[in-house]
């Protein structure tokens, strides 16, 4: 069915195309984005935010694709605080926060492993987890232009179903000699909410653009560094099982109240090298480094409630329920797991390319690119727990819990969580077991690290055509190989002081006195949620003293793999560029093949008998796809275009989706419970390795009008068939005959005459299909169009409205991650005489967010709806001895909007609650 939908998509283009005239070559933008024309075609030089508004608006007007764009105010500015920021503001694209910061971004309804992130025109590597980068890894102040592509072009390698990011760092052979310094400082309205944190910041950033031996080789370089503190108040529930003891209402299973203080150190450089001694020769280097370090500091109270979920603890008569849920209650025989956690990420980036371009004749030109991407990871995850007790032995809490119309709930204590007396380093429920003991688990710590590398080589010729309805061509290849290591290492915390391997039986000790040197003068206050205050120590001075046991579970063997992808990607292009009827016309066709082999590395890990087995295990695939693409512009009046588009597109699945590990499980409660597969004492999870891309026919169509005087409105349709859709959870049916022998002799006749050797093997598959329909507006309006006395005012605004329907094989719907059916943003502005003043307002409808879970295994729920609010205001001196001096104040996050996760569509069931605060900014910029 993709493959109709797509070839008649293809032949209607086809058909337009055969009436056109000859064109110019794609993807140019405007030799001065900081000019419009007026109404009598004079050119009006502007400034700030309407110059990026203007360059913007002439990108998208002169491609032949869709395409929206950001672009900088001057050097070094983009006109948010972060890359991220500004993308949310565009057309059908949307952050979800974490953190505090915009950082997974979803575009067209399709989250961040739907898109791919290019660095002039190359496929970078991220240091998450994934394929999705993460936009923290690149300084806002390095880069011109940001552009999303959402239609397809062949010579565009390595596009995404969703969108294209490309980020466009400044060339300086287009530029004039600048020097520009710029320094701001941050604080968080909030206090720090643990005493070993800050709620004070900066950014600084320096850029150096010149250009030497008349003009043929320019430099470009820039520095950036910046420490940007957040405060987060933050609420987790279990969830709300039904609780018996409470009349079969929904009762909360369990809580932890919390704080977090994080700390982001981040500096980096960028620096460019463009020489072109002749017309015959152009070559441009480019290197991006960045290198940051975050640190979170997390203390609270976990707090287990519901009895239905083993809390042991007792509803005291007297309860209240409200519509089926308990809102306020009494409980007793509550026993906590107090919290002081410690996590700490590293993380590098280096990114280098070298583009040369070879002039081989008047119409003919020769090209080589060279790129390399490589980004490393160590996260260093801390946990440690104190409480009355081991397993449940201490002291027991009387707590009052009642509901919030935020969906929380304040949890009210009446035993001194600060008090060493009671308190001691412990497993104070129990929870700890290693696979096959029972285990002394004070603390956990969790160590994995990921390399990411990426090197591709690319060439291609293209050239003029004369006398034909085709005017340019275009045909090349490229080859990429990335290997993304991922290495896991985590280890069981005990109390130091005997025993073996933290384990109960050889005689680990139960619990560990605080050490009174580690406890912190001040004490961190969870009162926002009704606790007044809990013990606050230094969890890394507690870490010193904690015995370590390394963690060899089956599943946590397991996780270290190597995935492997080399592509072999062939495109041609042939670009139309003419009049239909008196009308302009521009656009290309084309096509790609991409041929992949792709590969892993790991281990198949058992517990066989009580004893973990591991065996090396490694395995590749191969396939290719033929990607056709279409791509046209038509201006029918002045200024008034329609546009449209025909692909086929794919994406690869998420990385961690394609590792060949396997762990191996045996559940001897199982023997005898019959024949079928899920009742199979035999089974398996993990992932694999022959897993193929997602494939998409996408048709696009924009109606775009632009006005003399500046500014464009913009309507867009678009439809996507997916196919080969992953089921992240598929299970198949595998024969685990070889594991018989590890049974005894009676329980393996059982399991052989009920032929229940046939178990399931739970892996990623190409099961699903579906579709997404969406349409967006935008309006980009500077004011003075309307009238000269409005000249400085204007807005943007955008909107989009996504439909989808995604099944797996077994027709289970499915709710795509990231997508909110409506999004809305708008920018009002005004801009004079070196004043600036501006208001953003982005507005999201509920979406299915993702999460970190345990092991930082990916988690799905659903988020509200929210509204953000920002604002700035400036001024740059424009004459006098301050010249090139501007100042800057913003302010983020003004409506202080949480992020809430809900479940079962119940807004009262809120799972997962972050308030960050407001942020405030005050900087000074000088342009030399």
């Amino acid at each position: 069915m993709a493959l109709g939908v797509s070839g008649q998509a293809l032949a209607a283009a086809l058909a337009l195309a055969a009436f056109a005239v000859p064109a110019v070559a794609q993807n140019a933008p405007p030799a001065d984005p900081a000019q419009s024309e007026d109404a009598g075609g004079q050119d009006i030089v502007v400034t700030g935010i309407r110059a990026s508004l203007a360059s913007s608006a002439a990108i998208k007007r002169d491609q032949a694709m869709i395409v929206d764009s950001i672009s900088a105010e001057d050097i070094g500015k983009l006109p948010d605080v972060s890359i991220a920021d500004s993308l949310a503001r565009l057309p059908g694209v949307t952050a979800q926060r974490l953190e505090g910061r915009d950082q997974r971004l979803s575009i067209r309804g399709l989250g961040p492993d739907f898109s791919t992130t290019l660095l002039n025109g190359r496929e970078q590597v991220t240091v998450g987890d994934n394929r999705g980068v993460e936009y923290d890894q690149y300084p806002s102040e390095f880069f011109k232009t940001v552009n999303v592509y959402k239609s397809a072009d062949a010579s565009l390698i390595a596009a995404g179903i969703a969108g294209t990011v490309d980020l466009r760092m400044l060339r300086p052979l287009e530029s004039k000699r600048a020097i520009v310094v710029s320094a701001r400082g941050q604080m968080n309205e909030k206090d720090k909410l643990n005493p070993d944190g800050t709620r004070y910041g900066y950014r600084a950033s320096a850029t150096y653009v010149d250009k030497f031996a008349n003009d043929t080789l320019g430099i470009a370089i820039g520095l950036s560094a910046q420490s940007t503190p957040t405060q987060i108040e933050r609420y987790a529930a279990w969830g709300f099982p039904t609780e018996p003891a409470a009349g079969g209402n929904l009762f909360l299973g369990g809580a932890k109240p919390y704080v977090q203080s994080n700390l982001l150190k981040r500096y980096g450089g960028v620096a460019t090298v463009e020489w072109e001694p002749s017309e015959n020769f152009h070559s441009t280097f480019d290197a991006l480094y960045s290198n940051f370090e975050e640190t979170q500091r997390l203390r609270g109270i976990e707090f287990p409630v519901a009895p239905t979920w083993g809390s042991n603890a007792v509803i005291q008569p007297g309860y209240t329920v409200e519509n089926g849920l308990v809102t306020e209650a009494t409980l007793t025989n509550v026993v906590g797991v107090q919290r002081n956690d410690f996590n700490k990420r590293t993380a590098k980036n280096l990114s280098l390319g070298w583009n040369n371009d070879f002039r081989l004749s008047d119409t003919i030109h020769f090209v080589v690119d060279a790129s390399w991407s490589r980004a490393t990871r160590t996260d260093f995850l801390l946990e440690t727990y104190s409480g009355t007790g081991y397993n449940q032995s201490g002291a027991k809490d009387t707590i009052h819990i009642s509901h919030n119309g935020d969906g929380t709930y304040d949890i009210v204590p009446t035993i001194d969580y600060t008090d060493t007396g009671i308190i001691s380093l412990t497993d104070p429920r129990g929870w700890g077991f290693n696979g096959t003991q029972t285990v002394v688990q004070a603390g956990f710590l969790n160590r994995p690290d990921f390399t990411d590398d990426l090197k591709s080589l690319r060439a291609s010729f293209n050239g003029e055509i004369a006398g034909s309805i085709f005017s340019r061509w275009e045909v090349g290849g490229n080859f990429s190989r990335r290997e993304k290591q991922s290495r896991y290492k985590s280890y069981f915390l005990c109390p130091p002081g005997g025993g073996t391997n933290c384990t109960v039986a050889s005689g680990t000790p139960l619990s560990f006195a605080v050490p009174a040197d580690a406890v912190l003068d001040e004490q961190v206050s969870l009162d926002y949620l009704g606790v007044p205050a809990m013990l606050t120590y230094d969890p890394l001075k507690v870490y010193g003293l904690l015995n370590q046991v390394f963690d060899n579970r089956p599943d946590s063997l397991v996780r270290d793999n190597v995935i492997t992808e080399k592509v072999w990607t062939g495109y041609a292009k042939l670009a139309v560029d003419g009049t239909v009827g008196g009308k302009a016309l521009k656009g290309s066709l084309g096509f790609q093949v991409v041929h992949t082999i792709q590969g892993s590395t790991g281990q198949i890990a058992a517990l066989q008998g009580g004893a973990v087995t591991t065996s090396p295990v490694a395995d590749e695939t191969s396939y290719t796809h033929f990607l056709p693409s279409a791509t046209f512009s038509v201006e029918l009046e002045d200024g008034f275009f329609i546009k449209l588009g025909a692909a086929k597109t794919m994406i690869r699945p998420r990385l961690d989706q394609e590792r060949i590990t396997q762990a191996v499980s045996i559940d001897f409660s199982k023997i005898g419970l019959g024949s079928a597969p899920q009742n199979s004492p035999f089974s398996s999870n993990g992932g694999n390795f022959a897993l193929k891309p997602y494939q998409s026919t996408n048709i696009d169509v924009s109606f775009e009008k632009y006005f003399h005087g500046g500014g464009y409105l913009a309507l867009t349709g678009f439809f996507k068939h997916l196919t080969d859709f992953v089921d992240p959870n598929d299970s198949v049916l595998y024969d685990f005959s070889p594991l018989l022998s590890v049974l005894p002799p009676a329980q393996r006749a059982i399991v052989v005459a009920q032929n229940a050797q046939f178990g399931l093997v739970k892996q990623p598959a190409n099961t699903g299909r579906g579709e997404i329909l969406g349409v967006e507006a935008t309006a980009s309006l500077p004011f003075g169009v309307f009238s000269s006395a409005l000249d400085g005012f204007g807005i943007f605004a955008s909107g989009s409205y996504v439909d989808s329907k995604i099944v797996y094989a077994n027709n289970s719907p499915v709710t795509l991650p990231g997508q909110s059916k409506w999004i809305a943003s708008g920018t009002a502005y005004f801009e004079k005489n070196g004043f600036q003043a501006r208001a953003t307002y982005r507005w999201r409808d509920e979406f299915l967010a993702e999460l970190a879970g345990l092991s930082a295994n990916p988690e799905y729920r659903t988020g509200k709806a929210e509204g953000v609010l920002d604002a700035q205001i400036g001024y740059e001196f424009q004459s006098g001895p301050l010249t090139g001096l501007s100042i800057l104040a913003q302010a983020k996050n003004i409506t202080d909007a949480p992020f809430v996760t809900t479940e079962a569509g119940d807004q009262r069931l809120a799972r997962e609650y972050q308030r960050y605060g407001r942020d405030y900014y005050l900087g000074l910029t000088y342009k030399f």
